[in-house]
């Protein structure tokens, strides 16, 4: 690779860690409303228990910029680790929603602090000439390690229960830091770049942080919203639960496989021929389905819509890359991060919201609105010019 960074090196550090740690996030995702109602939870609660998560992601993200600045990304993440490995025994030992709650709000955070780390590494190492591609396979590590954790925390609960998921991902947690630990800190002559309180930080480059980051949080509101959609939608029209899984699970799929090719594109012909068709597909899939009445039909546009997902892969962290300083990186980051996260909190709550004051059908058109909204943002305020490796 360019820049005397080794591709060995490079999957060592960054891409095997990732994808490790995203089992264990994917494992635990299908069944925390499940552990929340084994305690005694309603429907309510259990969802509110789900959206603690997310939750503590934009918690995390300020805090965890300050902290990768402070002592390092990879400390930052073995920190992480240690603080998820706690709180994953307490999900394991969890008797009451009083412990279950915080331990899950707890392992949102100490994934925004993994996340946050590994895109800051990248963005310091990584030449600017292959950055889209970089930060495009960190995405797509990520999805595969999402699309798989569910399949073997399925395997082990098949065995020794529910807490089988939190197992796995207390596993993948422990392993992930044993193998960021087995390679050497390379970033860690970077540290210096680090400097700068994170609101100073916030008030000197605000105006990137007020319009890139606003177009960001349309994004990520659009890609997180497909997620509930196509789910209700299919319940919608009447679809049993093996088809609609089937049906997402194909979505899923696709957006999985689109992760490297996202990146070339990024860095032959630049971040707006991805992120603009991206959400041009996106937005024109939500307005098809609410046409849609039956599986052959709604199988179509979810394939269109995990197609339209996995355009875009890694392109926010691409995005956040390309504009992020020399001086506080990882400050500016956890800011930028911060606009994604609450994009991705937006969009479910956007639907919620839509559907609880008209239907389903205004919800899902409503998004493709939001994903035009995008649209122009991204045009108007993704850089022409992109900073070079600093």
């Amino acid at each position: 690779m360019p820049g005397g960074l080794s591709v060995r090196t490079l999957v060592a550090a960054v891409y095997l860690p990732s994808v490790i740690y995203s089992v264990g996030q994917g494992a635990i995702l299908p069944v925390v409303a499940l552990s929340a109602r084994a305690l005694g939870a309603s429907v309510g609660v259990a969802g509110l228990v789900v959206a603690l998560v997310g939750i503590g992601q934009i918690c995390a993200d300020l805090p965890g910029g300050a902290l990768a600045a402070r002592v390092g990304e990879r400390n930052a993440m073995v920190a992480a680790s240690a603080v998820a490995a706690v709180a994953l025994v307490a999900c394991l030992l969890a008797r009451s929603l009083w412990l279950l709650a915080p331990a899950i709000f707890v392992t949102g955070m100490s994934g925004a602090v993994w996340q946050l780390a590994r895109q800051s590494y990248l963005t310091e190492v990584v030449p600017v000439a292959v950055r889209g591609r970089a930060m495009s396979t960190l995405g797509g590590m990520q999805r595969v390690g999402m699309f798989i954790g569910p399949f073997v925390g399925a395997g082990v609960m098949h065995f020794v229960g529910m807490s089988g998921a939190y197992a796995v991902h207390l596993v993948a947690a422990v392993t992930a830091t044993v193998a960021l630990l087995l390679v050497p800190d390379v970033g860690r002559h970077h540290r210096a770049v680090g400097a700068g309180s994170t609101p100073s930080v916030v008030r000197r480059y605000w105006p990137v942080l007020r319009t890139l980051g606003l177009a960001v949080l349309l994004v990520s509101a659009v890609r997180a919203s497909r997620q509930v959609v196509v789910p209700l939608w299919a319940e919608h029209v009447g679809l049993d639960a093996t088809t609609i899984s089937l049906v997402y699970g194909v979505s899923g799929a696709v957006d999985m496989l689109l992760f490297y090719p996202a990146g070339k594109v990024m860095d032959r012909y630049g971040r707006t021929w991805v992120a603009v068709p991206s959400m041009v597909v996106l937005g024109a899939s939500h307005l098809l389905l609410p046409l849609t009445h039956a599986a052959g039909t709604l199988l179509a546009v979810a394939i269109l819509m995990g197609f339209g997902n996995g355009m875009g892969a890694g392109v926010v962290l691409t995005l956040g890359a390309d504009v992020a300083p020399a001086e506080g990186r990882p400050a500016f980051l956890g800011a930028f991060r911060l606009a994604a996260d609450s994009g991705t909190a937006a969009g479910p709550a956007i639907v919620s919201a839509v559907s609880a004051a008209t239907a389903l059908a205004p919800a899902v058109v409503a998004m493709g609105a939001v994903a035009a909204l995008a649209v122009a943002a991204l045009r108007l305020w993704i850089p022409r010019q992109v900073r070079g490796r600093t």
